[in-house]
């Protein structure tokens, strides 16, 4: 049985830090019952604030000092005992998750919080108030949770996480022990989703070095094949640019990316199946991709396994992605969310609403409409950043620097237009897709920033 640290990769120094605290909350627990806490106990504090770059496994690092909180094993984060195990499962009563989809936590939320961190353990050994988008409170939100915090019941303890101590108001971060992770290297990643996940090695790498260590984003590309081909083919679109009018198609395209779109590009999704990698470098992998070139396309832009699966006469089986899977989730979800509330008020399916109720729905339907942006716009960030690495691996190339290539699928294109442009080019590109980012949270129309984007893109000269 693996102890509930396992997931953390390449975080030591942060899981001695907390692994020592959990300990010292025995201690504690012990003193309750009339026993000298020992001087050990002083290492753990009420309130924590955990923080580190997306992908570094804040959330997954609360998670499991929750859960090393409530072990009783024999050995503090066992994995093994109740506790452990419904804590990392989400299931422990005694530990509250607070994350959100909109863009701010709201004061409603935050007080919702402070109420549920004064009751006292049910079953656990502690009330454990885990939030996850700490960086998102508010200001309202944000000085609700401070007496809370700077005052609490001895019971309870706060795990706040956010990327910097910097997003968090200096009141706040005054009182919470804080730790940082680090963002791991590629290869513990891709160590963790072979042992984890059953992931090839080399295909596991290459996601770990295509995600820039985001564990859950190289769980994504290595273990689903719609999310490595709606990668492969906004990659292969952008790099399609040749003037105004293919950087306006591709805004559009890479807004409303859909796998219809992507088989035209690049081939049957056969092509793109996420199973295990094998074989040399340049060799045909099990997969039908190769360890190198341009994310299992050849040169002519098809998918390479286009002519297996034409002679099988089987047509690969479509899956959703992209802009109309996230669509689609979140109408299902919302949906449902609005019959579970109505049934709540007595509103039967498809009768009037009365007027003393409509407010609680529409609140809800606003609420929903928040987290559908919020949805779209992560979807996008992701698209850039992971453009964004394409011209850093572009300007490494022409920089010469002795630097590991993080498209490595991508070597091949990448050469051909780090010889066909200029360093200065590189940059433009790059300033160009940072202010697309920087646009974008801003409530910037999508298409509006991307279209801005991707004509700043096209070749210059």
């Amino acid at each position: 049985m693996m102890s509930v640290w396992s997931s953390l990769v390449g975080q030591e120094a942060a899981v001695a830090k907390l692994s020592e605290a959990a300990a010292s909350a025995r201690a504690i627990v012990a003193s309750r019952g009339g026993a000298h806490a020992s001087d050990d106990a002083r290492s753990m504090s009420h309130a924590w604030l955990i923080t580190g770059p997306p992908g570094s496994g804040r959330s997954v690092a609360a998670r499991a000092f929750a859960a090393a909180l409530q072990c009783t094993g024999e050995t503090v984060g066992c994995g093994a005992c109740a506790g452990c195990r419904t804590t990392m499962g989400r299931t422990n009563a005694d530990v509250v998750f607070a994350a959100t989809e909109t863009s701010i936590i709201n004061v409603e939320t935050a007080r919702s919080l402070v109420l549920q961190a004064q009751s006292s353990p049910s079953q656990g050994l502690w009330r454990v108030i885990v939030v996850e988008d700490a960086d998102r409170l508010g200001e309202a939100g944000a000085n609700a949770l401070l007496k809370a915090i700077e005052e609490p019941p001895e019971h309870t303890v706060w795990l706040l996480c956010a990327p910097s101590p910097e997003d968090m108001i200096a009141t706040i971060r005054s009182r919470c022990r804080e730790v940082s992770l680090a963002v791991p290297s590629p290869q513990d990643v891709a160590d963790l989703l072979v042992r984890r996940d059953g992931v090839a090695p080399e295909r596991a790498l290459d996601a770990a070095l295509a995600a820039q260590s985001h564990v859950g984003r190289a769980r994504a590309l290595a273990t689903d094949a719609e999310a490595a081909r709606e990668r492969a083919y906004i990659l292969t679109e952008t790099l399609s640019i040749r003037g105004a009018g293919d950087a306006v198609l591709a805004a559009h395209r890479i807004l409303n990316y859909s796998p219809e779109a992507a088989e035209a590009l690049l081939g049957p999704a056969a092509s793109f199946d996420a199973g295990p990698r094998a074989g040399k470098a340049g060799q045909n992998d099990s997969d039908g991709s190769e360890s190198g070139g341009r994310g299992g396309v050849d040169s002519g832009g098809r998918g390479r396994n286009s002519a297996s699966a034409a002679k099988s006469g089987k047509k690969p089986a479509k899956k959703k992605s992209g802009a109309k899977a996230v669509s689609d989730a979140l109408a299902a979800q919302f949906a449902e969310e609005e019959a579970e509330l109505r049934r709540s008020l007595g509103v039967e399916e498809g009768g009037r609403v009365p007027p003393a109720v409509s407010a609680q729905i529409t609140a809800l339907r606003e609420d929903q409409k928040r987290r559908a942006t919020r949805a779209q716009r992560d979807r996008l960030d992701r698209a850039l950043v992971d453009l964004l690495s394409l011209y850093r691996d572009v300007l490494t190339v022409q920089l010469g620097a002795d630097v590991a290539l993080v498209n490595r699928d991508f070597a091949d294109r990448i050469a051909e237009v780090a010889a066909s442009t200029s360093a200065e080019q590189s940059i433009r590109r790059m300033d160009a897709i940072s202010q697309a980012r920087t646009r974008l949270a801003g409530n910037v129309a999508p298409l509006l920033a991307l279209e801005a984007m991707t004509v700043s893109l096209r070749p210059q000269g």
